[in-house]
């Protein structure tokens, strides 16, 4: 194998900032659809509407069923500074891990509008802080939390967006079928389907939904030199019976995005329904459940881009984001879409 493959450096590229898609195409499904067919070796450039046109009859297909929460929410300490917080995921009953803008201490007191309060309990070496949420000064759990949070917060959009979230994005940054609250971004590839297209994608293929609350995590760049140092961040997730049911038959399937395909994928690996996933796909380690991978375009370096590095090896992915950007492609959140067949 290839050295270059552990190299994070040997997943970068250029890409003009014009590209990074600030809000999506109206309607979602004239975004531009790459399709490369690793049989064939063949490349095709339509649009996401036409995906059922190059869909394999014979595949059942897999969503993401999380719902994103207005997770960013603006607040001072009681020295009257200004702080910034993004909830990530709750680890128990009393206690969340989050991101703080600002400078905080444990025991630091914060408070935002509708008398919510969060009191600092640890600060996480890789920058994350863990807090505890009171209400009228009762502690809360995460389900009366998402409540207070729906009426204060904002749409966490991707830092690389550099704009406010707006009205649209409340709309336009969910899921046609989000059920689950629980995610701080988006699976992007479903955010291309309108009511139409995926009315005719269910009369065609069966569709299966899994749930992964896609953390901020996501975001984070592999900073170290070799991409299998990399401390992988942890997502929870939850498969219904009747989905791991299809997983454990040899029936092909469509992953779309990322978030599912690790899902699947940790499944396949250890026959889990639920829990924390965990798992870093990679040319080192590849899917072993997944056939074919609808997916948005990632950032340079990111375990995203490893991921389909995972599919069609790192030369070939390089190859097709470079073939993209030729083509004016979109990238990102809001961005045009690749289906590996």
């Amino acid at each position: 194998m290839n050295p270059d493959e552990l190299l994070t450096n040997s997943y970068d590229y250029e890409l003009p900032a014009h590209l990074i898609a600030q809000y999506p195409v109206q309607p979602r499904d004239e975004a531009k659809l790459l399709v490369y067919n690793r049989q064939t070796g063949n490349i095709t450039h339509t649009k996401f509407k036409h995906l059922l046109e190059y869909l394999p009859k014979e595949c059942d297909i897999f969503l993401n069923d999380t719902k994103v929460i207005k997770a960013r929410i603006f607040g001072q300490k009681s020295s009257g500074g200004k702080i910034e917080l993004l909830f990530n995921k709750p680890l128990n009953a009393t206690e969340c891990l989050v991101l703080i803008r600002g400078k905080v201490k444990e025991h630091t007191q914060l408070f935002f509008d509708n008398e919510l309060t969060a009191t600092v309990i640890r600060l996480n070496g890789d920058g994350s802080r863990v807090v505890s949420f009171c209400h009228h000064g009762t502690p809360i759990r995460f389900e009366a939390l998402v409540v207070i949070l729906d009426e204060i917060g904002h749409i966490p959009l991707p830092p690389y967006m550099q704009r406010e979230d707006n009205e649209e994005d409340e709309r336009d940054y969910q899921t046609l079928f989000a059920k689950n609250a629980g995610a701080v971004a988006a699976p992007t590839a479903s955010l291309h389907f309108t009511p139409e297209l995926f009315k005719a994608l269910q009369k065609r293929h069966k569709t299966h939904k899994i749930t992964l609350h896609v953390g901020a995590g996501t975001f984070k760049p592999v900073e170290v030199e070799y991409i299998l140092e990399h401390p992988m961040h942890s997502e929870y997730f939850d498969i219904p019976k009747a989905s791991a049911t299809i997983l454990k038959t040899n029936q092909p399937i469509l992953a779309i995005g990322t978030t599912v395909t690790r899902t699947v994928e940790y499944f396949k690996r250890t026959q889990k329904e639920q829990g924390e996933c965990d798992l870093f796909l990679n040319p080192h380690n590849k899917p072993q459940r997944v056939t074919y991978l609808l997916t948005n375009f990632h950032l340079p370096k990111s375990t995203l881009i490893m991921l389909v590095s995972a599919f069609v090896g790192r030369e070939k992915t390089l190859e097709l984001y470079h073939e993209a950007i030729a083509k004016e492609y979109r990238f990102f959140s809001y961005g045009d879409a690749m289906l590996i067949l």
